[in-house]
């Protein structure tokens, strides 16, 4: 599969991600459906690789976990805090910023992984592809103003600070994936595989604390989006992942295709929560993927 195909393919489950984020995190303790989402995704992957195990050369290649030192465990121990830290940040503000505004703000990554790709990668985008980021940028402070009709102030709202931050953060792993998929040559299966059980064991002291009430929090009760959300991400990831080990693949460009999402997650979020002023954000909107797009043909 080209890479360009992949990443759009993963964009639109990613989109499904967002959306059942949202159904799992809406009036619900956050840290138990971070923690319940990752068990799943861990469990899937133990499975597969007890599997393995049992009956060598059955599984397909593509999802066969290469054994790994205890310096590459480590490499991937710290891919799995990173992404801890940039999803507690993103959690926490999705659930209380509506999907039409939160999905268009997570967008914005591209941008912050195209200045780090510039920077640490040593990518070159063309005159195009900086178009597309001021494009982006732009669409960003007009969302802004859309956000202000609901009471939220871009420049002082917490929730939006929070998720900037774990956008950002996201950006970082973002550069890191490339970093371990195509330079130190990882396999997808590889990486997520481990990430994910190891997120699994970040998250664990955290839900304890939860557990005991180590701090003020809020009731948690089971919904079956948890699922949705760890399958949607489980294949979005999978796709990502195999995407990027491709040579011709700058991080910059997949990153940029893969917020395609943020069109199913704002369709989403106006059809089935029912979000206002979808009309007066639709152009902030478009003019984000316009940047993605004009990103693209750079």
């Amino acid at each position: 599969m080209h890479w360009i195909t992949a990443s759009l393919i993963a964009a639109f489950f990613l989109g499904c991600y967002e959306l059942f984020t949202k159904l799992a995190v809406r009036d619900n303790a956050v840290l138990p459906v971070l923690f319940f989402s990752t068990v799943c995704n861990a469990v899937i992957w133990t499975a597969l690789m007890t599997f393995a195990a049992a009956r060598p050369g059955l599984l397909p290649a593509g999802l066969t976990v290469a054994p790994l030192t205890a310096l590459q465990h480590g490499q991937l121990a710290l891919k799995s805090t990173i992404v801890a830290a940039s999803w507690v940040c993103t959690y926490f503000a999705v659930k209380q910023l509506p999907m039409s505004l939160a999905s268009p703000i997570r967008a914005t990554g591209p941008i912050w992984i195209l200045f780090g790709a510039l920077l640490v990668l040593s990518e070159r985008p063309t005159w195009l592809e900086m178009a597309g980021v001021a494009t982006t940028i732009a669409s960003f402070i007009g969302l802004s103003f859309a956000g202000r009709k609901e009471g939220i102030h871009f420049h002082r709202n917490k929730w939006v600070l929070l998720l900037i931050g774990g956008t950002i953060l996201g950006g970082l792993s973002a550069l890191y994936d490339k970093f371990l998929l195509s330079r130190m040559g990882y396999s997808a299966a590889t990486v997520q595989a481990w990430f994910s059980i190891y997120l699994a064991v970040v998250f664990l002291p955290i839900v304890i604390g939860w557990k005991f009430r180590w701090w003020p929090r809020n009731s948690f009760q089971w919904r079956w989006s948890i699922i949705g959300l760890s399958l949607a991400l489980l294949v979005s990831d999978y796709i990502y992942f195999g995407a990027l080990r491709n040579p011709a693949a700058l991080i910059s460009l997949v990153s940029s295709l893969r917020r395609a999402s943020t069109l199913v997650a704002f369709t989403g979020g106006l059809v089935f929560f029912h979000e206002k002023n979808g009309r007066q954000k639709l152009p902030a909107v478009l003019g984000v993927l316009a940047g993605i797009v004009m990103t693209v043909m750079g």
